[in-house]
């Protein structure tokens, strides 16, 4: 029994074979063949392949093993880091008093 393959729409496929093309030419960059950058980060080569492809079925530690062998593992803090959208749906949530506190 195989996994179910992850659908996703046009948009964000594009996002992902963007990021494996990114990671393909840091790894060209490097000059580090691909057989070598699997090794290192404990792969196969077939995954490394399919991250750089952009593949859905690639787990994310696997591309986060990667980046660590690229250096760029940092690169994943960026994700979400800075969420404007959320900020501003927590701030419509939030409660407000209708008086300011009374001195004393």
């Amino acid at each position: 029994m195989g996994r179910d393959r992850v659908l996703l729409l046009p948009r964000n496929q594009k996002i992902l074979v963007t990021v494996g093309e990114n990671i393909r030419l840091a790894r060209l960059r490097r000059k580090f063949t691909s057989a070598i950058v699997a090794e290192r980060a404990n792969i196969s080569r077939p995954t490394l392949l399919a991250i750089e492809s952009g593949s859905t079925g690639v787990s994310i530690g696997a591309i986060l093993q990667v980046l660590f062998v690229l250096g760029l593992e940092k690169d994943m803090l960026k994700v979400a880091s800075d969420d404007q959208l959320g900020r501003k749906l927590q701030d419509l949530g939030l409660t407000v008093k209708k008086r300011a506190p009374k001195l004393k």
